[in-house]
């Protein structure tokens, strides 16, 4: 007879999610699905809001994505509204935009994910955390503090708060840089880059010690999609990037035609749906996002340090794209760095403290698309509103919802390199569960509204 088995919930993730293994009758994996089991709403709820609230809205969404939706939100107003911040004001975004993937990156890699490879895959469970860190590698966790706390600061002394921000306003931001703060935010990025130097390097340890490991944490031929700026890495760029398995870029578009180019799917099993790029079709028309497609889909970083690590980082891919889903964990280590570094170039810059840093914004109706690369990938944010202003509805595509299908397939592929005969060990077991937090998926931020139907535009 079959069998079924659960892993519930997945551990170490944003959010509730399981994964579910069906067993054949000789103890084969005969299916394996990411199921995300929570519902939350937020496209429905915000219908009937007024625009310019949703640019405090949306940041609930999460605690650990808020900025990333915050710009996207404020970005979808000013496409609606026809309005363009002054230069000054896009740097401070940029600013406090690089001050979240320091903080974001360095808690997934630190503390969600080094356990399994510091500790190690087969440790029990009640070491393998961050405290299985701090007792086997001391230092290692207390850089991981240093440079979380230099992101977060980022975020406050630009956002108003280190959580849910509020000084990004459709036209502008609500208020200039302090020259007293930009004094204090030079003096920590200086000390935040050899930190980020350090952890490209514990990234580059991890991957070699386990060589053998990778090849067996799912290895896929999918597109890449990335925001890219005159082609290189950019987390607010002006053009999405998506290119396919072999390197080729398919096609580059401006954010607000997503709809011209990218489906969602639904499944039954999940709440979360599941994008592709409509040409190609489903399941064929699966991408990746996040820090691997970004790396994947970029000719270069931009900023020194990064484009040295890019240029070793693309070697692994031997003319390719990097395909194996371990290599988003050292991804996320070269982003961080080039954060750093995209940091310090912000704060070297005299107009990072001009106080024209608004313009005014006049209501209207229309819809506008809102598009910033998240820590975990391409966050879409769509907005309809009437002439007083009054949010008719709402679409958000958000970076885990983009890596959907990916997550499936891998689970799927790993689960078929461990499960044998019913060997469902704890080392197993968790082998599957470090394929999806390879991604870094934020659940609560990816499960928004149920749909019976799939939606493409044509």
């Amino acid at each position: 007879m079959s069998k079924l088995v659960a892993i519930e919930p997945v551990t170490r993730i944003e959010g509730h999610g399981k994964v579910t293994i069906q067993l054949d009758n000789k103890g084969r994996v005969a299916d394996c699905q990411f199921n995300v089991i929570e519902f939350r709403g937020f496209e429905k709820f915000c219908e009937g809001r007024m625009l310019w609230e949703m640019p405090l809205i949306v940041p609930r969404i999460c605690g650990i994505c808020s900025i990333s939706h915050h710009l996207a939100s404020v970005k979808a107003c000013e496409d609606l509204l026809k309005v363009k911040p002054p230069r000054a004001a896009g740097k401070l975004r940029e600013l406090m935009y690089m001050g979240q993937i320091i903080h974001s990156h360095a808690e997934h890699f630190f503390i969600l994910a080094a356990p399994d490879y510091v500790v190690g895959p087969d440790a029990k469970p009640a070491i393998r955390n961050i405290l299985g860190i701090i007792k086997a590698n001391p230092k290692i966790a207390k850089k991981a503090l240093q440079i979380r706390r230099i992101g977060g600061m980022l975020v406050e002394k630009i956002g108003g708060r280190a959580i849910h921000p509020v000084s990004i306003i459709p036209g502008g931001v609500s208020k200039p840089l302090s020259h007293e703060d930009r004094y204090i935010l030079r003096k920590e990025i200086d000390k935040a880059i050899p930190l980020a130097e350090e952890t490209v390097g514990v990234a580059k340890k991890l991957a070699k010690k386990y060589a053998d490991l990778i090849p067996l944490l799912g290895v896929l031929d999918t597109n890449y999609l990335g925001l890219v700026k005159d082609g290189n890495l950019s987390f607010v760029g002006d053009k999405l990037r998506l290119s396919d398995w072999k390197g080729k870029v398919k096609v580059e578009f401006e954010p607000r035609k997503y709809l011209n180019y990218l489906g969602e799917h639904v499944k039954d099993f999940s709440y979360m749906k599941f994008p592709y790029y409509q040409k190609d079709g489903w399941p064929k028309g699966i991408y990746r996002v996040g820090p691997l497609a970004r790396l994947n889909v970029a000719d270069r970083a931009g900023t020194p340090l990064a484009d040295k690590e890019l240029k070793e980082f693309k070697k692994l891919g031997k003319g390719l794209p990097v395909k194996e889903n371990f290599y988003y964990h050292y991804a996320r280590a070269i982003e961080i760095l080039y954060a750093c570094e995209r940091a310090k170039e912000l704060l070297q810059d005299d107009e990072i403290v001009s106080d024209k840093v608004r313009v005014k914004a006049s209501r209207r109706g229309g819809e506008g698309v809102g598009v910033v690369e998240a820590p975990r990938g391409t966050l879409i944010h769509h907005y309809w509103a009437d002439e007083i202003g009054k949010i008719k509805k709402v679409n958000l595509i958000v970076a885990t919802v983009n890596n959907n299908g990916a997550i499936n397939l891998s689970v799927k592929e790993v689960a078929r390199n461990f499960i044998k005969k019913e060997k469902l060990d704890e080392g197993v077991l968790n082998r599957i569960e470090m394929t999806v937090r390879c991604f870094d998926p934020c659940l609560s931020c990816a499960t928004h509204e149920i749909r019976k139907k799939v939606i493409e535009n044509k």
